[in-house]
Formats: C-alpha cells, sequence, structure tokens
C-alpha cells in the first residue's frame, strides 16, 4: 500500500509528460523552486549527480591537456560590443548590473551569460608568440541567461555548466579540436549517460552567434523530442580579430590565432530524467548515480540482520557507491523512495537471506529480482550494473530508431510531425526560407546536418528543388 501511494503521487507520463517531468525533479529531490523567478536551487541529490557528471568529464578534458581557469562574473559592456554578431545573439537574453552599492556605475556591467569575450581580453594579455600555444582552458561557472519560460535543468536563467576555450595557431588545429571536443561529449553521453546521440553541423540559422561553425549532440527524449546535449563552435580568427589576439610566428610576423568554445550543462540532467525515467521516477545512469546500490535490511529487531548488513556496506564500498537504509521506515516504503530516486540497484537482506548465505539484488530499470550468494557480492555487483547500464542504452537506442522517420516531401513532414513523435530525416537545399517555411508549417526545427549523411531523396523537403544534404528535424526543448 505504501508503495502504490507513493507511486501515485507522480502524474503519468503519458497523461501528461511536462506534469511527469516537474513531478520528477521535485519529488525526487534534486531541486526545490527558488524566490527569484526563472531560477532553481539544486538539491544535494541533484547536486550530486551534477557533481559525478563534472568529475568524469573534467578527467576526459585533463587526459586531452586542458587546464580549468576561472573568469569574472561580470563583463564590461564596451568589451562585450567589441563582437557584433555576438552581442546581437545575446542581446535579449542579457541581465545587466546599473549600481555598485549606492552610486551608479559608469559603465553597466553584463552578468555573462557566456565568456568568450573575456577569454579573448585575457588570451590578449598573455599569448604573444607561437611558442605561447596552444592555450586550453576550461572553465566551470554558473551563467546567466533572462529567459523568458523556465523548466527545471532544461532552461533556466542561472544554470551550471562547463564552456572550454581555446587558441591555436592554425585552423587546422582549431577545427580539430572542435571535433575532438564534441566527440567527447558524445562518448561521454553514450558511455556514461546511456544515451545514444546524433552528431553533426548546426545550421548557419542555428549556430553559436559569432560562430563559424558549430557542432552538436542531439538526443531523442522519451516524448520524441529533441534535446541539444552539448555544442562546439569553431570560431576561425574572428574573435581574434574583433579583440586584437595577435602573435609572433617563427618567421617574425604578427598572426591572428584561431578559437574554439564547447560546453555542457546541468540541462544534462533533465536529459538523464527523459531519456530513462519511468512513471516510477528517476532511472539513473550507474555512472553518475549518487548510490549505485541501496541496502534494505529486513525485519531488523531480528538478531544479526543489521549486523550483516553493515559489514555487506563495508565490503561494497570497494566496488560502487553503496548505502544502507536502517531508518524505522517500513520496508515498502523504502523500496518506493529508492526507485523514485533511480537508484540502479536495490539489495535486500534478511533473516532468511543469512540463513541461505545469499541475498535479493533487484534492478530499478525493469524490476528484474537476481539471487546472489554473499560472498559473490564483489564480484557481482560491478557485472550487475553493467548489465543494467548496457540495458538502458540498448533500450533508449531502441526507441531513437523506432522513433525515427524519413520524409520525401512536405505532405509527409507535415503529418509525421503531427502524428509521429520523433526525429525526422528530410533532405535539404541548404536555402534559410525553405528552413523557416517548415518550422512555420510543420512546428519543426533543424537539429543538424548529420557527419553520417544518407541519400533520402533527390530533392528538398520544402521546396522540390535539388537538396544538398540529409538533416535531422523534430520538435525539440
Amino acid at each position: 500500500m505504501a508503495k502504490e501511494k507513493m507511486v501515485k503521487e507522480i502524474t503519468s507520463m503519458e497523461e501528461d509528460f511536462a506534469k511527469w517531468y516537474t513531478d520528477v525533479c521535485l519529488k525526487a529531490e534534486l531541486i526545490d523552486y527558488a524566490s527569484v523567478k526563472g531560477c532553481m536551487i539544486i538539491r544535494p541529490y541533484g547536486y550530486a549527480i551534477w557533481e559525478n557528471i563534472q568529475s568524469i568529464v573534467d578527467g576526459l578534458f585533463k587526459e586531452k591537456g586542458h587546464e580549468n581557469v576561472y573568469m569574472p562574473l561580470f563583463i564590461p559592456e564596451s568589451l562585450l560590443q567589441k563582437e557584433k554578431d555576438h552581442v546581437e545573439g545575446f542581446a535579449p537574453e542579457v541581465a545587466w548590473v546599473t549600481m555598485g552599492g549606492d552610486e551608479p556605475l559608469e559603465e553597466r556591467l553584463c552578468v555573462r551569460p557566456t565568456s568568450e569575450t573575456l577569454f579573448c581580453d585575457h588570451f590578449k594579455n598573455i599569448v604573444h608568440s607561437y611558442r605561447d600555444l596552444p592555450k586550453l582552458y576550461n572553465q566551470w561557472c554558473s551563467v546567466v541567461r533572462w529567459e523568458k519560460t523556465t523548466r527545471p535543468f532544461l532552461r533556466s536563467r542561472e544554470f551550471l555548466w562547463q564552456e572550454g576555450h581555446t587558441l591555436h595557431a592554425t585552423a587546422e588545429e582549431a577545427k580539430a579540436e572542435t571535433e575532438q571536443q564534441l566527440n567527447i561529449y558524445a562518448d561521454f553521453a553514450e558511455k556514461y549517460l546511456c544515451m545514444p546521440v546524433i552528431k553533426g553541423q548546426k545550421t548557419e540559422k542555428e549556430r553559436f552567434a559569432g560562430a563559424e561553425a558549430t557542432y552538436t549532440i542531439e538526443a531523442l527524449m522519451h516524448d520524441g523530442k529533441a534535446l541539444q546535449s552539448g555544442t562546439s563552435h569553431f570560431f576561425g580568427d574572428g574573435f581574434s580579430r574583433a579583440y586584437d589576439v595577435t602573435y609572433t610566428d617563427k618567421d617574425n610576423k604578427q598572426i591572428y590565432p584561431f578559437q574554439t568554445s564547447w560546453g555542457i550543462s546541468t540541462r544534462l540532467i533533465g536529459a538523464i530524467i527523459m531519456a530513462h525515467g519511468d512513471d516510477s521516477g528517476l532511472v539513473l545512469p550507474p555512472a553518475v548515480a549518487p548510490i549505485q546500490t541501496v541496502i534494505i535490511p529486513i525485519a531488523t529487531h531480528k538478531e544479526g540482520v543489521l549486523q550483516k548488513a553493515n559489514e555487506i556496506t563495508e565490503r561494497l564500498k570497494k566496488v560502487c557507491r553503496v548505502k544502507m537504509d536502517a531508518t524505522d521506515q517500513t520496508p515498502g516504503w523504502k523500496f518506493s523512495e529508492y526507485e523514485m530516486k533511480g537508484v540502479p540497484l536495490r539489495l535486500e537482506i534478511g533473516p532468511r537471506d543469512i540463513e541461505n548465505n545469499q541475498c535479493v539484488v533487484v534492478r530499478r530499470d525493469n524490476g528484474e529480482k537476481i539471487v546472489v550468494g554473499l560472498d559473490e557480492l564483489e564480484t557481482r555487483i560491478p557485472e550487475i550494473l553493467k548489465e543494467y547500464a548496457d540495458g538502458l542504452y540498448s533500450k533508449a537506442l531502441d526507441r531513437k530508431i523506432n522513433m525515427t522517420y524519413d520524409a520525401k516531401n512536405l505532405d509527409e513532414m507535415k503529418e509525421i510531425a503531427e502524428n509521429k513523435p520523433g526525429f525526422i530525416r528530410a533532405m535539404w537545399c541548404g536555402d534559410r526560407a525553405c528552413e523557416d517555411e517548415l518550422k512555420e508549417v510543420a512546428g519543426v526545427t533543424s537539429r543538424c546536418i548529420p557527419f553520417e549523411q544518407e541519400h533520402i531523396s533527390d530533392t528538398c523537403v520544402c521546396c522540390g528543388k535539388k537538396a544538398e544534404k540529409m538533416l535531422y528535424w523534430g520538435k525539440a526543448y
């Protein structure tokens, strides 16, 4: 009865997906609403997921030679104005500081929406010679974008992220960096978050303000909407020219270096919720789950049960993140609580289990009950976690495959967009007018031009003229 009551507190995703998502964020104790509209409080459980993401990704960056730095929160207006496309792209979302204490500021300060301008200003001061290159920097911080419509993790006025900023002697080096970082994001999403993604390039309309090229990983959520889950940008030497960043090459010539930037954010937590969750709550990938195995002792009043549960906890600490719950809540309540929080494995241990030198391990994703000998735990728990992670990826991949459709003309595009949530693959002539029209008449946006091209037809899905590329289209968060 306790389990049923807990589960009913979460709206069914079939009934109302947006409400289901919000229920999970709140009831799994990931967030709370803040007194500042559009901002969220990330609670300890939600922040622990972010810490695990941060720890893994930071390690992947450092393997490639990146160093962490920290830039100021504020950007002088004059500095922001130097790159025209960049400032125009962010202007509608910028928050401004106009007072310092009781005194009006001589110059408005922007609360950083992103830090390209600050990095350029810094690079100008520290890069003088080809010997100073490359500069491979990354920053973990928060940024502010004054969004009109907000939703926890997916779109909030302040959010946490990492932003990489690198400087290179040649365009080829910078392009290689851009692609390398996109591949790191894709590998992280697939191997650690168990979430298949499409890798590709954004159209000119959708690319980052001031970039020459933007690359993206796009994931498909449970409701068939796409989620941009990481981006990597090649800037050419445009920012260097705007901010007068130069270096002296081996021939003693003054050269403008080439730049990149790339980022992922707490939006990935939203991706995890919507890619793997179910009507009972979160389903977490083991790599980022704050608790990988929860131990529930049964009949704790009986002699030896708590002692054995404690002993197993200590043993499992060597192979996974483990918690033992010896509180006075009922086992049914605990089962429901840890299901809601998405803990991958639940280990039940009671008097009869101890007698038989075994325990029951229950998988969160499919409810499978596995009897494991107590002597095998250190070996079997990591194996079951691996099977569980593979299962999550496989299920998400099946969904992506089954919810990807091909459209050859506008009528097909409209029919699919209206009745079949998911990715739509279709050919495009490269004309911005067609991209705009598809958004207008079918409600879809271009998600990316995939690196792996396939030939759907000879003509553009919108205008019928000769097609240039195959694109993924869809409705998106």
